[in-house]
């Protein structure tokens, strides 16, 4: 005998009340809770706009995250969620069910609809968009009858037609509704342009910021005023900043920009990608940092020895637990600064990114005591630097005592490659088991992984598919 599955049941009861919308809407006042979930989602699909409509008034949730549901919104499904908190507002005494205060329009919410309808099938879900924890501390501002939280997504050719009437929407109810940008991303769109959508947006709630836009250094300190704004900023994302040949002001600029992160008293994952104008002057950047980060991510530019002496010394980089320094070159400097730097956040740091950063053996050889150190680790990359069989030995010796490393990339050693720099995949055959070897003498189930570029020398950033070296108790002597 099969048995019903009860949350099949509240679909089934959610189709039957929908054939008749006007009965729907009549009965919700005594609905069971359970049953709003799978009767909202059937309606927003079905585009059933009364019963939506209605259904908003009653909402007996604190949040409604229609986002989750938005992957191909229709007009007239939004425009009743809408008219129904039009309706919501204008009421002097709320319904007695009602306790909806946030309109989620965010990417988020996926686990609500997944949990009460009890499956994910209707819902459009992006693993890719994690939510953004919310800020304890409230932002000071009146106090609204309702929220609702959007991400914001600035691209020149197509902004939302929807977000644009969402907004003339709001500031046509200010005092009944605010509206929330937690997530703000840039991709092309000229300042000016920038500046109008940002100055209908109460800039204190966004607290993540992406810029995936080529910006010289005079963009950057243009928007740099408005990120001063953004005082709950948690997580920071920058590409691809270049100073101009002959560009004016260039201190001045990033004077600009740098000194606004004195405003910036949540700032927690700061990554900068391509960052050309930090070469000598990251010290101006960390000397205004007021809150200690979790992730700093500083990648594919040009560093000074002062830069990296000024990072390892820096205060608010001591509680790291994650360090991206791939694609900057650090060939030529001082191995005791990347020793002093890896002490420094040895107690917290779990993830660690050395990719491409012309890493020699010397070098690494000089670290391995503090690497040692790095209890906490659990992934760690070196891939594209040129390292020789013998260190990469004692590097798995140092690094086998670090009981929560599961994530281990490393580059093919140098005897892999010809002197012209030519992969030999018959080489590394070899190595890969005098490597099994070494790891089974280190008596300790690990796995490693080993990739290889076309040309180390020439720095290229292309790995081929890196390849596993796996030690078990049952791997065969």
């Amino acid at each position: 005998m099969s048995v019903w599955n009860p949350l099949r049941l509240l679909d089934l009861a959610a189709m039957d009340l929908l054939r008749d919308e006007a009965s729907a809407i009549s009965t919700l006042e005594y609905l069971p809770t359970e049953l709003f979930p799978p009767l909202f989602i059937l309606a927003f699909y079905g585009r059933h706009s009364e019963a939506l409509k209605a259904m908003v008034q009653a909402w007996p949730f604190v949040r409604l995250p229609l986002g989750a549901l938005m992957q191909m919104p229709h007009r007239g499904t939004l425009q009743a969620v809408l008219d129904g908190i039009d309706v919501l507002v204008a009421q002097q005494d709320r319904p007695r069910r009602c306790k909806l205060q946030v309109l989620d329009l965010r990417n988020t919410g996926q686990y609500f609809w997944r949990m009460w309808s009890g499956s994910g099938s209707h819902v459009h879900s992006s693993s890719s968009m994690a939510p953004v924890a919310e800020d304890s501390s409230r932002t000071k501002q009146p106090l609204a009858l309702l929220e609702v939280y959007v991400e914001l997504r600035l691209k020149e050719s197509n902004l939302d037609e929807f977000l644009i009437d969402l907004i003339r929407w709001v500031e046509q109810r200010k005092g009944s509704i605010h509206l929330c940008c937690k997530k703000l991303k840039i991709i092309t769109m000229s300042m000016e342009n920038i500046k109008e959508v940002l100055s209908r947006v109460q800039l204190d709630c966004i607290q993540e910021v992406q810029v995936n836009s080529t910006w010289h250094l005079s963009t950057l300190a243009m928007f740099a005023p408005l990120l001063g704004q953004m005082s709950n900023v948690q997580r920071l994302f920058l590409s691809h900043v270049y100073l101009s040949a002959f560009e004016e002001q260039e201190q001045q600029h990033i004077v600009q920009f740098t000194s606004q992160f004195l405003r910036l008293h949540h700032l927690r994952d700061l990554y900068m990608e391509s960052p050309s104008f930090l070469e000598g002057c990251l010290d101006q950047m960390l000397s205004c940092l007021k809150t200690p980060l979790d992730n700093l991510s500083i990648t594919k530019c040009l560093l000074t020895e002062s830069d990296l002496t000024h990072l390892s010394q820096c205060p608010n980089i001591s509680q790291l637990k994650a360090l991206d320094l791939s694609g900057v070159t650090l060939t030529n400097f001082s191995a005791e600064l990347l020793q002093v730097l890896l002490e420094k956040v040895a107690a917290t740091l779990q993830k660690l990114d050395l990719d491409l950063c012309g890493i020699v053996d010397s070098q690494l050889e000089a670290i391995l005591p503090a690497l040692s150190h790095c209890s906490q680790l659990r992934t760690f990359s070196m891939c594209g630097n040129l390292l020789s069989m013998a260190i990469m030995e004692k590097l798995l010796q140092h690094t086998s005592g670090l009981l929560s490393l599961s994530q281990e990339l490393y580059p093919a050693p140098w005897e892999s490659y010809s002197s012209q720099g030519d992969f030999h995949p018959e080489r590394l055959v070899q190595i890969k088991a005098e490597l099994l070897k070494i790891l089974r003498d280190l008596g300790r189930p690990r796995t490693i992984w080993i990739s290889s570029s076309p040309c180390p020398h020439c720095g290229e950033n292309t790995f081929y598919h890196p390849e596993p070296v796996v030690y078990s108790y049952n791997t065969p002597a």
